[in-house]
């Protein structure tokens, strides 16, 4: 009796707690940036009574600039660029076989080798002592612009016109003859190039695969050629701050390869062994143990602190996504890379830019050493020497590549760790 009273005394509880439910999950963040669509890619023109043109600047102030940026030629190149990187989603460099390409691209592949030969043809002077610029690098423009209409021939090009006109773009793509340098500019005018021989039709839709993974492969390993050769400086270079020193579409195009791989994440840059396995099947890997490669101290927070940040991204599609968006504002936006750029009949500029005659400048390959080019960067105008940059503009530095090679001649061995690792 006494035990009844006592539960009758103590209070019921099931009323008063929460009722067990399972936990709801939290939906998926969602991207407030997503991935940039591709432009449609326009027609190629009709090129039967077309008249060509040497390229030339266009781009001579911040009016010019925000003209291109709302022009056709602006939306032809992110359309063409960003083509080129969805054509090979998923797509390692061995998975296009030699007996794969048509033959303009073996055409093209031959036309690089060439470009290296003459490379070992003509040795730096290695008198000079410099981290800085090679001058032998000028005879070895030289020569490739001697070579240049018969290696374009060997595409099909007959009309003199239109090679002068698509030349430009591949001797300009080597890297400037007057400041010894190489950057992203000099980067897009080999895209620029094959972008010409697509507006004549000379490659197809078809060849795009083929276009990145052998011909800009090709083109990758020329230019490393030629920079660990004649230690061209790296153009408007932001230190440790930018990306790459030289290059920038190796690692759009190699995202893309990688978007959707079921076991190589982004952190897989860490690992010596992934790259070392997968480095030559992915250029986004190959392009990092490269950049490993040129450094004389070890580790990426160190030398490369931005490619070591994009490694904490989830996946690949959110590394695409940036990497074309960073394309177009770190390229097509800068107007310091921009004013560089050269406009033909294929690529044409709009009206109302300037020319050269109009502002008084020379062209871009016959700048004197030393002579000054006058633009304007936030509303400010001022003269950009081509011995040396203002900072809005990257600074001039020597080599990585030559002070990397130095260090080997001297005797170091493994690279040296920052004392903080």
């Amino acid at each position: 009796m006494a035990t009844q009273k006592a539960l009758a005394t103590i209070p019921s509880l099931r009323d008063k707690l929460p009722k067990l439910e399972p936990r709801r999950r939290r939906p998926a963040p969602s991207n407030p940036l997503p991935l940039p669509e591709t432009p449609a890619l326009p027609p190629p023109p009709d090129t039967s009574s077309h008249s060509f043109q040497i390229p030339s600047r266009r781009i001579l102030s911040v009016k010019d600039h925000e003209l291109f940026l709302s022009s056709p030629s602006h939306t032809l190149i992110v359309a063409f660029v960003f083509g080129l990187s969805d054509a090979v989603i998923d797509t390692p460099i061995s998975a296009v076989k030699d007996d794969d390409c048509s033959p303009i691209i073996k055409s093209i592949i031959s036309i690089l080798d060439e470009a290296e030969a003459l490379v070992l043809a003509t040795p730096p002077d290695d008198s000079e002592g410099s981290r800085f610029g090679n001058k032998l690098f000028r005879t070895f423009l030289d020569k490739a612009k001697a070579s240049s209409s018969s290696w374009h021939e060997k595409l099909g090009l007959t009309s003199q016109d239109a090679i002068s006109e698509i030349e430009t773009y591949l001797n300009h793509s080597f890297g400037n003859r007057s400041r010894i340098d190489y950057g992203s500019g000099h980067e897009l005018n080999f895209i620029i190039w094959l972008l010409c021989l697509y507006q004549l039709q000379i490659v197809k839709g078809t060849d795009f695969k083929a276009l990145v993974l052998k011909v800009f492969v090709r083109y990758l390993e020329l230019m490393r050629t030629i920079q660990s050769t004649y230690y061209l400086e790296p153009a408007g270079s932001h230190g440790v701050w930018g990306l790459d020193d030289y290059q920038f579409l190796p690692f759009l195009f190699g995202a893309s390869q990688l978007l959707h791989h079921p076991y190589i994440t982004p952190l897989a840059i860490h690992q010596e062994l992934t790259l070392e396995e997968f480095g030559h099947d992915y250029m986004y890997l190959g392009q990092v143990s490269f950049v490993n490669s040129t450094k004389t101290v070890k580790g990426l927070r160190w030398h490369s602190p931005m490619l070591d940040d994009i490694s904490s991204a989830k996946s690949w599609t959110k590394i695409v996504g940036g990497m074309k968006r960073m394309f177009v504002a770190e390229v097509l936006r800068k107007l310091p890379v921009m004013q560089h750029f050269l406009f033909g009949s294929l690529v044409p500029a709009v009206e109302g830019m300037s020319t050269e005659s109009e502002v008084g400048v020379s062209d871009e390959e016959n700048e004197l050493e030393g002579g000054g080019v006058v633009v304007e960067h936030d509303g400010v105008k001022h003269v950009h020497n081509a011995s040396s940059w203002g900072d809005c503009c990257g600074i001039k530095v020597p080599s990585a590549i030559a002070a990397a090679q130095a260090a080997r001649k001297n005797g170091a061995g493994e690279l040296r760790r920052i004392p903080f690792d």
